[in-house]
């Protein structure tokens, strides 16, 4: 420890909130609620902001909220988000403070990132005459649909604000509490969605020779698609195509008039999308010419790849050392997983987090019905924050 060194400070006042927080996120854990219909969520949030005297706008994407701290002295604006939303999925932990909410779960530790951002606002604002600078606590609606950073900055979340930098954080089922990752360059992939639609010719399925089968064609397709990453691309350039959806005919006997197909594209290279979208166009061209159906694909651009700034990334890593020593902070391998904070930061340097939150005993994965991290990520999370915002505006 050296002399005026913040770590005590900051981890006697995260000590002193984390119950709060703890009980807090069980609460949010109860009420989850889905992209862009975070209401209950986003008014927690207000309110606690308010408590802590934090100025703060309300309504960007719908349910987003942009709070802001003033240092004691003029300095360049810090950027810190988390994301609120939870998912379609009906929960099976068991847990006595499991989802309330039929078929909604947050099961991607949405309600984790959204206290730990809270209690880093509470920790800062206590230390704010210690910043030369202003620090911008961004609460993200739909992180899952891949729109919701998108939709606040349309709506003017970042105007006025001048931030500089970025940080960004996610819990990480893979380390445990108390340890912390980061990617260098690009750490998680861009997204596009695609969604396809072959028109057939609808028939007695006892007579199929009368008809035009899409389900067949359709069959074929969901085949095709894999051989543009398998046979087309180099594989040291990584990438995913899946077809997540396939919906065709009502009942047994009767050969539909459509099938329809959706699904996403996860890689790294503008390069690569760009190739995938021309292949799956001239597959479908195939599939028209060889069994007589009609095509049409709809290919959306949804974010970019989260690549992150070297020199603050570093700067990060340092100050979450300085907290917890060097051997907690480790290097990861990128994810094909998108997450939409790549649009804060291909508009200024930023920098991504992992923070470890794997219950003892237990190998979860994110996106799944049991999933249950450890609570304690929460206040290793606000002590991980407020470090890195205290050190990069000293």
């Amino acid at each position: 420890m050296t002399v005026n060194d913040p770590a005590p400070a900051i981890a006697e006042a995260t000590a002193r909130i984390e119950p709060q927080l703890v009980a807090l996120r069980r609460d949010l854990h109860r009420h989850p609620e889905l992209g862009f219909q975070e209401l209950r969520t986003s008014g927690i949030v207000a309110a606690e902001l308010a408590r802590l005297g934090i100025a703060h706008r309300t309504g960007f994407g719908k349910t987003g909220i942009v709070g802001l701290i003033e240092g004691g002295a003029p300095g360049p604006t810090l950027l810190i988000r988390a994301d609120m939303d939870a998912l379609p999925i009906t929960e099976r932990t068991g847990l006595p403070f499991a989802s309330t909410e039929a078929g909604r779960m947050h099961a991607c530790g949405h309600d984790i990132h959204t206290v730990t951002l809270l209690g880093a606002a509470e920790v800062l604002k206590g230390m704010a005459p210690q910043l030369r600078g202003r620090v911008a606590l961004v609460f993200q609606p739909a992180e899952e649909l891949l729109s919701g950073a998108a939709a606040m900055i349309s709506d003017g979340a970042l105007e006025g604000l001048e931030a500089s930098m970025a940080i960004g954080f996610h819990n990480a089922p893979g380390l445990p509490p108390g340890t912390f990752g980061w990617v260098r360059g690009a750490g998680q992939a861009g997204s596009d969605a695609f969604d396809i639609v072959l028109h057939g010719k609808s028939g007695h399925a006892a007579h199929p020779y009368a008809a035009v089968d899409p389900i067949v064609a359709a069959a074929q397709l969901v085949t095709q698609l894999q051989t543009l990453v398998s046979r087309e691309l180099n594989p040291l350039r990584a990438a995913v195509v899946t077809v997540g959806e396939l919906h065709a005919g009502q009942v047994r006997n009767i050969i539909p008039d459509e099938a329809r197909l959706s699904g996403t594209v996860r890689c790294f290279e503008p390069e690569t999308r760009a190739a995938i979208e021309a292949g799956m166009r001239r597959l479908i061209a195939g599939i028209e010419a060889g069994l007589r159906v009609k095509g049409d694909l709809t290919f959306t651009r949804q974010v970019p790849p989260l690549t992150t700034d070297a020199a603050l990334s570093a700067r990060v890593n340092d100050a979450v050392a300085a907290q917890f020593g060097e051997a907690a902070v480790k290097e990861g391998a990128p994810s094909l997983g998108a997450e939409d904070f790549s649009e804060f930061a291909v508009r200024m340097p930023a920098a991504h987090l992992r923070i470890g939150s794997q219950a003892p005993g237990r190998n979860d994965a994110l996106h799944n019905s049991d999933y249950q991290p450890d609570e304690r990520a929460i206040g290793f999370g606000v002590q991980a924050i407020s470090r890195a915002a205290l050190e990069l505006l000293a």
